[in-house]
């Protein structure tokens, strides 16, 4: 790959992340504190996207592989969204917001597998190359939330308006990127697209158990998304945009300790060692507040690189260890679509109803019950993956294999 190339891909993926990191994790106390919205409302607003994730696959896989060149897809789909964003920021009305953002996030799904495959199509060893281009997502997450935590904006529509000129940029940007033409016609189905093929895999107890934790898991980390941030903010923790950014930078961390933790404790250890973390990050956020226990919000932010990592992308790895060769997009497809798109759809929509369970007559939050919620959760699907879990080898990931997952 060349130097051009490569600078390119690393602007690309810096701005697809920016753009994402702008407003994903401050969306729920903008629509809190701006539009007045109630918890079913910002659980509604997280769902979205994960509905997007599901029909970003079949727009992936059916149209922008088959017609159109990736790079002008993402250039659209990035304009499309600038001005579905300027839309958002004249927005005031907490149900027009709804609609607003799941247009918006019909947009933005889809470009997370074309900046990936536009990257990778370009490289000649994507073990080797893609690692040092994807990090690049990382970084622009943790730029874009200190900027928004210094400006102090995480609960203005300025969020909407920074995601909105990046967008553009990246809109305009995507033009220049390497050409990567679509995909000769192929005899690629439905069903290899939704990862039906992989159902085969559920023979294996041991898989279905996995499978089955992933989806629950999922519930518990919508809850994170889309209630830390507010939770937070209300507990009078300053800064927060800036604070949380340390998950980030522990999940870059964490990440690099993945191939020692596979060799030391195998797949079943690390999952249960993801799981507990878990648990530990919802009780410290409960229990935490910005006085003398604020030292528990900061270790429940540390530990999103363990509950990420450790359960996320080691599941990705054992996934692609036991789907092999011929089946090995489809069990991923498979995975993603349970876990960003059903798992994430519904713990986002429980996330809101039990916020408004725990909000008290005068508006105040009860976020100790809240969180206890998904702590909840986190057991439960800690003693299914205990008790039912076992898994007889310990593979070695390849470089390649650490990167595939989204922040």
């Amino acid at each position: 790959m060349s130097t051009a190339t490569r600078v390119k891909l690393s602007i690309m993926m810096f701005l697809q992340f920016f753009v994402w990191g702008a407003w994903y994790g401050q969306m729920s106390k903008y629509q809190l504190v701006q539009l007045h919205s109630t918890g079913d409302q910002v659980g509604n607003a997280y769902t979205t996207f994960s509905l997007a994730m599901l029909v970003a696959p079949f727009f992936v896989g059916l149209i922008a592989d088959r017609y159109f060149a990736a790079q002008k897809v993402l250039g659209i789909l990035n304009l499309l969204g600038a001005v579905v964003l300027y839309f958002i920021t004249q927005n005031t009305d907490a149900d027009n917001f709804l609609y607003l953002i799941l247009a918006y996030c019909l947009t933005f799904a889809p470009t997370l597998a074309l900046t990936a495959s536009i990257a990778l199509q370009q490289m000649r060893v994507p073990e080797k190359e893609f690692p040092g281009i994807r990090v690049l997502g990382t970084v622009a997450w943790i730029v874009v939330t200190n900027i928004v935590g210094y400006y102090g904006f995480g609960d203005k529509v300025a969020i909407f308006q920074l995601a909105m000129y990046s967008a553009a940029i990246l809109g305009v940007f995507a033009f220049f990127l390497p050409d990567t033409p679509p995909k000769p016609a192929t005899s690629t189905s439905v069903s290899q697209i939704l990862g039906l093929d992989a159902f085969k895999l559920f023979k294996d107890r041991s898989f279905a158990i996995f499978f089955l934790s992933s989806v629950l898991v999922c519930i518990p980390l919508s809850f994170y998304y889309a209630m830390a941030n507010p939770s937070l903010t209300d507990a009078g923790m300053q800064n927060v945009e800036n604070k949380m950014s340390l998950g980030q930078a522990s999940e870059f961390f964490f990440m690099l300790m993945i191939p020692l933790a596979f060799t030391r404790l195998g797949v079943k250890n690390m999952i249960i060692v993801g799981l507990i973390a878990w648990i530990v990050r919802f009780l410290m956020f409960g229990y935490g507040d910005a006085g003398s226990g604020e030292w528990m919000f900061y270790i429940a932010i540390v530990l999103h690189g363990v509950c990420y990592d450790f359960f996320f992308v080691t599941g990705q790895i054992y996934t692609d260890n036991k789907a092999g060769d011929k089946i090995k997009s489809s069990a991923q497809g498979l995975i993603s679509l349970a876990t960003y798109g059903i798992g994430m759809g519904i713990g986002s929509k429980l996330s809101g109803i039990v916020l408004d369970m725990y909000t008290r007559p005068d508006g105040t939050k009860d976020w100790l019950s809240v969180w206890l919620v998904p702590a909840a959760i986190a057991v439960v699907v800690l003693i299914i993956f205990v008790l039912l879990f076992s898994d007889k080898k310990k593979p070695v990931p390849s470089e390649g294999e650490l990167v595939t997952g989204p922040l």
